[in-house]
């Protein structure tokens, strides 16, 4: 009996804990729906996450940039990032020309 007064306890606790500003159970806190309110009181749309970029893209523009930097250490760092992709053999050849 004492342990079911005392889990009714700590559960009253809580949720007298929670109270209105914090988060409902599954919700946003109460705050953040007002902010995100415009002047009318009506909730505004969330903003969109954008896309993901192309990762062939991002390779491409980390070869350029070794490739602007123009060092043996630019070059091994990318074939060690890149090492499966295509511009990794052009790295490679870059690589060779360089002076030891």
């Amino acid at each position: 009996m004492k342990l079911r007064a005392l889990s009714a306890g700590l559960f009253g606790a809580l949720v007298a804990l929670a109270g209105p500003d914090h988060r409902p159970f599954g919700g946003l806190p109460v705050m953040a729906g007002k902010a995100n309110a415009d002047d009318n009181g009506k909730a505004i749309r969330a903003p969109t996450v954008p896309p993901a970029r192309d990762p062939s893209v991002a390779v491409a523009e980390e070869y350029e940039a070794a490739r602007r930097t123009g060092t043996r250490e630019a070059f091994e760092l990318f074939i060690a990032r890149h090492g499966d992709d295509p511009l990794a053999a052009q790295a490679r050849a870059e690589l060779k020309r360089l002076p030891r």
